[in-house]
């Protein structure tokens, strides 16, 4: 056992060493001034991902008891249902396709007797080139999934499965950990696929010491995430694993017509890199079919705005439309499940055997003004306007000019009366309102009062007169800003996502606490810490809060000026230091200018002609306090 851990850890850690010594030779060359305006985008765009992705994934329809007519079955419903053209395109297979890794030459080999048409005659060989082709002459585009490390989820989850990999321990091992551009080559260059999700579950549950590993006879490999501290999490490690998948995706293909699904649940502190690696991350553990927690999946993702855009998604899970809480006789909460999804540019994955869905259920994943909000090519992720834990307004900028998206949302068990006002949407004037479910026409003047009934939403397209006629304001248009850096020196669990009771145990210990990281980042319309924006008294309704010494990139093109009224807002942990706000035009210095607490909001305003990316950049003038410096970019906003 002793030998094959550390064979195992030699494994683990030498295809990453590459990438480890590149990105310490960036992040050394980086340290000489990490908040240097890069001059350009430096957002990732790899990947075929402009808009989040739609489709089918097997997992919550049918776990790892999959088969090629399950499969197909589902691809003929989208196809002949409609939903392919409203763009439901992809067709992912979850765990439970494989059947080992062979040990002559380490190729993958599919399970042949629940997809055989991967079976190739005369030969102990398997493709699922067949499979992939059948898809793509339908329309459509395929799917696959994997793990980062050496064993998959179900070898240590679901053991009952009839689809587990067999063999020895060498042959189960069916994780890309050893193997990613082998593994990618296969599955994208031979096979043909166009997707890939990848599990994390090799890098958290097969300690050496695991009850699992001795028993079933694994490789044990040391841990590099623990799910409930971050501190014991070595983020650089899972970071540079998943780094090394996509320098293989990008090697394997060159036109870039991919998407790369990062599931890590969230941990690892993704929020911060996985836009940076990935077309999509997890932001939290799996969904169930409860309304609690559908709740914490979408609070992981609910605020996170400036983080997500076009080519890069926060995923807070696939849709479980159509079981337990969200099935045909709970259609107020699928409706609600569904429009949260879409509000907040999530992937919309449907997870229920297409072929036994009932009309209920079909109209709701079929209906087009909803899709048309998620698949905006503004890539605006919605923005809270109005937050409480019984009432919560988003408001998602759409690309047609005075255009928006707006939920009312009941997240509780009474009746909610809520009041919606031109103001929140960032109008002015009378505001037309179409619902987009009823269908209904309204017109907001001054105030809209709404009885919500438990667990409902409303969801409105918002057309009027803009506040800016001739601009926008940055929390807007959070798809044009890429958060170089936040300033979070530590990452920390978030607090305000809903704590549910845990769906896979009982009551018997403490509770689960808060795990997944994001507290002090970036966000729209609020201070780092969930607070109003203010600046010595003075509160701003728009605006950006960030820690200091960060760098934000802003996409301007088209836009003349830049305004803003800037300080260290009235919420900061950081009474002591002052700070330096700059705005660079393309890596130029274009203006500056220094605040501290207490202080009134200094005001910027630059010239942008022919300004192509903005970068906003805060930095700690003379550090002396290791406590957090919240500060607030108040009105800030690009200008026509």
């Amino acid at each position: 056992m002793l030998k094959a851990t550390l064979l195992a850890f030699t494994l683990l850690t030498a295809p990453a060493l590459a990438q480890t010594a590149t990105a310490q030779a960036t992040t050394a060359q980086a340290s000489i001034d990490p908040l240097a305006p890069a001059g350009r985008w430096t957002g990732a765009t790899a990947g075929r991902s402009p808009t989040p992705p739609m489709g089918w994934n097997s997992w919550n329809a049918f776990h790892t008891e999959i088969d090629e007519a399950k499969v197909m079955g589902t691809a003929r419903v989208l196809v002949d249902s409609g939903l392919r053209d409203l763009g439901y395109t992809y067709v992912n297979i979850d765990d439970g396709w494989w059947l080992k890794r062979r040990t002559s030459d380490n190729r993958m080999q599919v399970r042949t007797k629940i997809f055989p048409s991967a079976k190739i005659k005369g030969s102990d060989t398997s493709s699922f080139r067949p499979f992939t082709d059948t898809l793509h002459s339908m329309g459509l585009k395929a799917g696959i999934y994997s793990d980062i490390g050496g064993n998959a989820c179900s070898q240590a989850y679901d053991l009952q499965s009839p689809n587990l990999p067999e063999g020895t321990t060498a042959e189960r091992q069916v994780g890309l950990h050893g193997h990613v551009q082998q593994d990618i080559n296969l599955y994208f260059d031979d096979w043909g696929f166009d997707y890939i999700k990848v599990d994390a579950c090799g890098l958290n549950v097969y300690g050496p010491d695991a009850a699992i590993v001795k028993q079933y006879k694994y490789n044990g490999f040391p841990p590099l995430i623990d799910q409930t501290s971050i501190n014991r999490t070595d983020i650089p490690a899972v970071r540079a694993l998943y780094q090394e998948v996509a320098d293989a995706l990008a090697t394997s293909n060159p036109d870039g017509d991919y998407i790369f699904s990062i599931c890590a649940w969230g941990s690892a502190d993704v929020r911060s890199w996985g836009k940076e690696v990935g077309n999509l991350w997890r932001t939290s553990g799996d969904i169930t079919p409860q309304w609690t927690r559908m709740l914490h999946t979408f609070d992981s993702a609910s605020t996170r705005a400036l983080y997500a855009g076009p080519g890069h998604w926060n995923d807070p899970d696939m849709l479980f439309i159509g079981h337990g809480d969200f099935d045909e006789k709970h259609l107020t909460e699928a409706r609600t499940h569904f429009s949260l999804w879409a509000m907040i540019n999530a992937p919309l994955m449907i997870g229920y055997d297409l072929r036994k869905a009932p009309p209920e259920l079909m109209r709701i994943w079929a209906n087009k003004d909803i899709i048309r909000l998620n698949q905006d090519s503004g890539g605006h992720q919605a923005v809270l306007a109005y937050n409480s834990d019984d009432v919560q307004i988003f408001v998602k900028t759409l690309s047609d000019s005075g255009s928006k998206g707006v939920l009312l949302f009941n997240r509780g068990l009474t009746p909610a009366d809520v009041t919606l006002t031109p103001e929140q949407v960032k109008m002015i004037g009378d505001v037309a309102l179409t619902d987009l479910w009823s269908k209904e026409a309204l017109t907001l003047k001054g105030e809209l009062k709404v009885t919500l009934q438990p667990r409902e939403s409303r969801v409105f397209e918002a057309k009027g007169k803009l506040q800016l006629p001739n601009g926008a304001y940055l929390s807007e248009i959070p798809g044009a800003i890429n958060v170089a850096r936040d300033g979070i020196i530590t990452p920390e669990p978030d607090p305000i996502v809903h704590r549910m009771s845990n769906p896979w145990g009982a009551t018997i210990n403490g509770g689960e606490r808060p795990t997944y990281t994001g507290w002090g980042g970036a966000q729209a319309d609020a201070t780092p810490y969930d607070q109003t924006l203010k600046i010595d008294g003075h509160a701003f309704t728009s605006g950006i809060g960030i820690l200091a010494n960060s760098r934000l990139e802003v996409k301007a093109d088209g836009y003349t000026r830049f305004e803003a009224k800037v300080g260290v807002d009235d919420s900061t942990r950081n009474l002591k230091d002052k700070v330096v706000f700059q705005v660079f035009g393309d890596g130029r210095l274009l203006t500056e200018a220094t605040a501290a607490y207490g202080q009134a909001a200094q005001p910027l305003s630059t010239d942008l002609a022919n300004v192509k990316i903005v970068e906003l950049v805060v930095r700690n003038t003379a550090q002396s306090s290791d406590l957090p410096l919240a500060v607030t970019w108040g009105d800030a906003a690009l200008r026509h």
